[in-house]
């Protein structure tokens, strides 16, 4: 059992995105137990110390994670299955990536339709390989919080796809995505071919007219797209009352975007 207990702590120390503090935690129960301090009681002092940080959803996320496990929080603990984003796409499957502000409320959106096979959180549109949420969140990398959405192209169209994403953002917010703010956080279509990008203007110039500021949402090649820590899948699932409350304020925001270009579209049409 220590073995095992052992080869959990050199993994989270090892890891670059851990922070120093949380590594010097670490690797004094690693010492402990080395020196042969019972791997229970170590533990416990470790847990003791990322408590207040974990109870302020701060630790970096695999900590978070190892955190989540030992305390007995099996949804938050819960890996996600990432194995979909390795495997090239069989025929009748295509992938589109949408950039919304944070991740976390852009997945369940897409994930509970049908023909969805997977939605995935991760960074893209920086020069930085394999980034970290601690470096993404600098907003100095390039890269923005994005969805990589893998569907069944029978099911679902990359129309249907567009259809939803405007829904779920602010488009004229160019700056971030309501309490969202930050180059990391700005909307961006990012297409892989020239029928996506036909399919991405054509959709922006017809949002165009429920709004009485410019969309600001970019249209972007697609390049490499880095699935975030396992921390950041499902959010919503793995941490239900976190995700309700952060996302209510958005979708407060949201309603009221919505209705102002309901009466838009109502004015347009009485003149």
């Amino acid at each position: 059992m220590n073995e095992a207990v052992l080869q959990q702590l050199y993994d989270l120390s090892l890891n670059p995105a851990t922070r120093d503090w949380e590594r010097q935690q670490i690797n004094a129960a690693k010492r402990a137990i080395e020196g042969g301090a019972s791997s229970g009681a170590s533990l416990a002092t470790l847990e003791a110390a990322l408590r207040p940080l974990a109870v302020r959803q701060n630790l970096t996320p695999a900590v978070a994670d190892w955190y989540a496990g030992y305390t007995g929080d099996a949804a938050a603990a819960m890996v996600t299955d990432l194995s979909l984003h390795d495997q090239p796409d069989p025929a009748g499957q295509a992938r589109a990536i949408f950039a919304g502000g944070c991740f976390w409320c852009m997945v369940e959106p897409f994930v509970t339709r049908p023909g969805i096979r997977a939605v995935i959180s991760g960074y893209t549109g920086g020069q930085l390989a394999a980034p970290t949420y601690e470096q993404v969140s600098t907003g100095a990398t390039g890269h923005v919080e994005a969805v990589e959405i893998i569907y069944a192209t029978a099911l679902v169209s990359y129309q249907d796809l567009l259809d939803v994403y405007w829904q779920l953002i602010d488009p004229t917010d160019g700056g971030g995505q309501i309490n969202d703010r930050g180059t990391q956080y700005r909307p961006v279509i990012f297409v892989q071919n020239a029928a996506e990008q036909a399919a991405a203007l054509a959709s922006k110039q017809a949002q165009a007219a429920n709004y009485a500021k410019p969309i600001a949402v970019a249209i972007e090649a697609a390049g490499p797209f880095w699935p975030a820590e396992n921390y950041h899948q499902d959010y919503y699932r793995k941490h239900p009352r976190e995700f309700k409350a952060y996302e209510a304020g958005r979708t407060q925001w949201l309603a009221w975007l919505h209705l102002q270009t309901k009466l838009r579209r109502l004015t347009r049409r009485q003149a």
